[in-house]
């Protein structure tokens, strides 16, 4: 597919139809409220996006918040994935002077990379590198992390490049947390280097993001590891160690990456791999998702597929009513704090022509199904040690299809460590049972993964996986 270029305007936003690859939206500030109510509550300041391009240049706003010109991709992008489309510096929003003259924990730099996404074609994806200004002190070189993020949203406002430099972004109806960067910060003290993506559309005012689409996903994780090498001035070495680290949408995106890794990158040889909550299992998945605070993510699974197959657009108008193409139109501009003010809860019989679940209707049509199936993360085996943790009472990111990802690639002969987070039920379709074992869990994947980064070898428990809950 051919990117469409956005018309730049620093007043006016044009808003395309429905699910075109390319959107932008203005919309009154009826979150704002509520997003300084949470700034309140975080005790932090909201700090604007602003343009960082040439003068002259006419930004790209979405829902409020100013696309700096950098996330323009060019006409052309180079040949070989992973190379350095342009860079520049990022600053960190949470950073202190170091006693040396260095940043603290590091410094960072806005990347633009070459990658290929699910239908063969060329990409331009963001994300950022940073260099530690700590000392490395495990075994070997200075080692590097590639880090997915959960999920962010599909505008453009909330790339997790853009959250590092504004922890909290807060525009006209729109509030993005960058609730990453804590493992992003956690790994710099360690002394790893850390490469964040925004993934495919994410940031990228070329097309929309293609959510939890597991090989844009994947690629685009393992070329911001060949991007980070390209990066100059970094103290990246060829024998530095790589590991994968995700939670989530950021989960699914390293699982797939540790499966596609031998066959599209096997010049980026993984030390370890952490999958935390992965959506390996779309079909089950959405099921935990719909009626859930997290409803709108529904939308962007929608956007995303109908993004990289426009061929679904005509199958999704036919299945959807006025209501349910408006929330595909709403929800494609924006981040997670807006989809679950503007839509949590939402049952997805609402949106559909039929009165039916989206689920049934999936079930019902083949094409939307295969689509589902396609997506199915297991059915390819990690050739290096991957982490896998579920919280057991997970009911976004359904625990038994994270856990039947751990089976299937333990079948497969790979080296698995599955990590059964054990927590009260703190509450169905609230979200809390998915974010409590992603704190809860951080400080073991960390360590497991700097393990891995130092050398050590990881010992597989797939013995174990009859027992485990």
């Amino acid at each position: 597919m051919s990117p469409r270029k956005t018309t730049r305007s620093s007043s006016t936003v044009n808003t395309p139809h429905l699910l075109e690859p390319r959107r932008r939206g203005r919309r009154t500030g009826r979150l704002l409220a509520a997003s300084v109510a949470v700034a309140v509550c975080l005790g932090a300041a909201a700090i604007p996006a602003s343009a960082a391009g040439p003068a002259g240049s006419e930004p790209v706003v979405s829902r409020g918040v100013t696309i700096p010109v950098f996330y323009d991709p060019p006409a052309e992008l180079p040949a070989a994935d992973g190379s350095l489309v342009r860079t520049e510096p990022l600053p960190l929003g949470l950073s202190l002077p170091g006693l040396d003259g260095r940043r603290l924990p590091g410094t960072a730099t806005r990347l633009m990379y070459k990658s290929t996404d699910a239908g063969g074609g060329p990409v331009a994806v963001t994300g950022a590198y940073i260099e530690p200004s700590a000392a490395w002190r495990g075994g070997g070189p200075r080692p590097l992390v590639a880090l997915a993020s959960g999920t962010m949203g599909q505008g453009d406002q909330c790339a997790p490049s853009l959250s590092l430099q504004h922890p909290l972004t807060i525009g006209e109806g729109t509030v993005s947390i960058g609730y990453d960067n804590l493992a992003v910060y956690r790994f710099l003290a360690a002394g790893a280097a850390v490469v964040v993506t925004d993934y495919v559309g994410l940031g990228t005012t070329d097309r929309l993001h293609t959510y939890v689409n597991r090989v844009d996903e994947g690629h685009a994780l393992l070329d911001a590891v060949r991007a980070a090498r390209s990066v100059p001035g970094t103290s990246l070495t060829p024998e530095s160690r790589v590991g994968l680290y995700g939670y989530s949408q950021g989960g699914g995106a390293s699982a797939s990456a540790a499966e596609l890794q031998p066959a599209y990158a096997p010049d980026v040889a993984l030390a370890g791999t952490y999958a935390g909550a992965p959506p390996a299992d779309l079909t089950e998945v959405m099921k935990g998702i719909d009626g859930s605070a997290l409803a709108g993510a529904l939308g962007w699974s929608i956007n995303g597929f109908a993004q990289s197959d426009p061929s679904l657009k005509a199958v999704i108008d036919a299945h959807t009513n006025d209501a349910g193409k408006a929330a595909l139109k709403d929800t494609s501009t924006m981040c997670v704090g807006d989809a679950v003010f503007g839509h949590g809860f939402t049952n997805s019989k609402k949106w559909t022509a039929d009165g039916k679940p989206i689920a049934d209707v999936i079930a019902a049509e083949p094409k939307l199904q295969a689509v589902l199936d396609q997506q199915r993360i297991g059915t390819l085996k990690p050739a290096s040690p991957v982490r896998l943790a579920t919280g057991v009472h997970d009911d976004i990111v359904g625990h038994q299809q994270s856990r039947q990802l751990a089976v299937d690639w333990c079948r497969k002969g790979a080296n698995v460590t599955y990590e059964a987070v054990l927590l009260p039920n703190l509450g169905d379709k609230i979200l809390t049972n998915h974010l409590a074992p992603y704190l809860a869990d951080q400080g073991a994947a960390i360590s497991w993964m700097t393990d891995r980064l130092s050398g050590k070898k990881a010992v597989s428990n797939c013995w174990s996986m009859p027992v485990q809950p």
